[in-house]
Formats: C-alpha cells, structure tokens, sequence
C-alpha cells in the first residue's frame, strides 16, 4: 500500500511523452491524490526538435517510419538545448548542443545544409562557438 499524500510536501514527477502528446494521467490519479497531479509534461528532445521542423504531428497507428529530411537552424539548436539544459548531464551547454545534434542525427534532418555531426565535430575543433550559457 502506498503511503499517504502529505499536503506540506512538495512533490515532482516527470513524465515522459511521446512525440509532444501527453497522456493520460487518469491512471496515476488512483494512486496518488487527484488534486496533485497536473497535465504539465516536459517534452523530450525529439518532439522540440520535430516541432522545429514545423512538421504536423502524425497518426502514430496509420504512419510508422517517417523520413524528416528538412533542414532546422542553429540557432534552434541552442534553444532547444536551453530548454533541455535542466535535463542534461553535462556541464556546459556545449556539452548539451551536442547532445541535441546526436538527436537531430538521429532523426534524420540536417543543420543549415550540413549533417549534424559534421557540427558536432566543429564544435569539439573549436571551428564552431556554442553560447556560454
């Protein structure tokens, strides 16, 4: 049996979603008590970077493979390893840039014309300047 909701506590769950749709809490509400539960979800690094690319969200039932072959800037590169920045592991946000080019390689897209790791690269040489912070 699980312990009981204490009010004075502060809780955080994270939730994990899948392409930017967020689920159904209602399974989490007989356990936990139905005013603690919020519809607040952090989205994962590939639905940003998929919104980025200003893509329609698909059908996941009818659709399974989809080729993202569109282009995603910098810049938004940055601003989605800015709002990661809680998330990631790493010490600088260099560190989560290029964590969030693996995921944009992994999704199939390119960075300005380039292929990310080709970006992830530049920035190990020094070629190329992340933002401080």
């Amino acid at each position: 049996m699980l312990p009981k909701f204490n009010p004075n506590e502060i809780k955080v769950m994270f939730l994990r979603c899948t392409s930017g749709e967020v689920g159904a809490t209602s399974a989490l509400t007989t356990k936990i008590d139905p005013g603690f539960v919020s519809k607040k979800v952090v989205p994962s690094a590939s639905a940003l970077i998929i919104e980025a690319l200003k893509e329609s969200l698909r059908d996941r039932k009818k659709q399974k493979s989809i080729k993202h072959n569109r282009n995603i800037t910098f810049d938004e590169i940055v601003n989605i390893a800015r709002q990661m920045r809680h998330q990631s592991l790493a010490r600088e946000l260099s560190g989560t840039v290029k964590k969030i080019l693996g995921t944009v390689q992994f999704v199939g897209c390119n960075v300005d014309g380039r292929h990310p790791h080709d970006i992830i690269d530049d920035i190990i040489s020094g070629a190329v300047e992340s933002p401080a912070s």
